[in-house]
């Protein structure tokens, strides 16, 4: 199992990189940018907001349904690997 104070910071640099790609598309809208470039900013930055909901959902999920704490049944292993797939494929 991954460090939890580790798993944080690593959130925490995404978090402000992601800061960043709004200052960034902030910046491009105050000096009328092109709209290939705003449009370019503000994918980015969804991406990174969408990537950051999967890793915090699935964190969520294999902490309170996976964990080893809890001795999950197969039917329960298989059921929060299906909502685990489902949430990649809809977020990402």
């Amino acid at each position: 199992m991954a460090d939890p104070v580790e798993d944080r910071q690593k959130l925490i640099n995404r978090v402000r990189r992601l800061a960043g790609q709004i200052e960034a598309l902030e910046r491009a809208v105050e000096s009328d940018a092109g709209f290939t470039e705003v449009v370019r900013l503000l994918a980015a930055g969804r991406g990174a907001i969408n990537s950051i909901m999967a890793e915090v959902v699935e964190d969520h999920i294999e902490a309170h349904l996976l964990g080893a704490e809890r001795k999950p049944t197969r039917s329960e292993v298989e059921a929060a690997q299906e909502l685990l797939d489902v949430l990649r494929s809809y977020i990402k």
